[in-house]
């Protein structure tokens, strides 16, 4: 073992197996051990407090475009407000986030699809400086600010991703897999 953190990257897609987790979350497994980090994959309702001990930060990976089969099983991630463990949801993963948290996830008046320039609008540990940066998106819903979360792109009212102002939790509502994979590395070497 190289000493780096041991990353889980829960599986939120509508079954486990299924093909969206070759598009959703080995490709953030590929990238994180390419770079030296440890990944195990868990679908969530395989997820226990055995596997979440094993692990040193936990991704929150992305579903399918018409995937929203996890906001009906929200009861499965309550742990995430025990604030153990450092988590970063991507896409499905800040909506559950949100979720979770207070926050609202609405339905988009048309799906997002493809690259968009985002503002990066206060500087972090994850997405750097305050900047634009173009960002690759596939989402049918957005997301509300829950109360304890500060914007890091976008706005105060659409947050592209956001932080807990004291857990270490972080959402984007894009993804770094596919364009951004500095975003991954700099989550991964917190």
């Amino acid at each position: 073992m190289n000493g780096k953190a041991k990353i889980l990257l829960v599986d939120s897609c509508y079954e486990a197996d299924s093909l969206s987790q070759y598009e959703f979350v080995r490709p953030v497994q590929r990238l994180l051990e390419r770079t030296g980090f440890p990944c195990q994959i868990c679908h969530i309702s395989l997820l226990n407090e055995e596997r979440l001990k094993g692990c040193d930060k936990v991704v929150l990976c992305g579903t399918a475009l018409k995937d929203n089969e996890y906001l009906n099983h929200l009861e499965r991630y309550t742990w995430l407000k025990e604030g153990d463990w450092p988590v970063l949801g991507i896409c499905a993963g800040m909506q559950i986030i949100a979720a979770i948290f207070g926050g609202e996830v609405r339905s988009r008046h048309k799906p997002a699809i493809g690259l968009e320039k985002i503002e990066v609008v206060r500087e972090s540990d994850i997405l750097g400086p305050s900047r634009k940066i173009e960002v690759y998106h596939i989402h049918s819903l957005d997301v509300t600010l829950p109360e304890g979360f500060i914007s890091l792109a976008g706005t105060e009212l659409s947050p592209e991703a956001f932080s807990h102002c004291s857990l270490p939790i972080w959402g984007l509502l894009f993804h770094p897999e596919v364009r951004n994979r500095w975003i991954l590395e700099n989550y991964a070497n917190l």
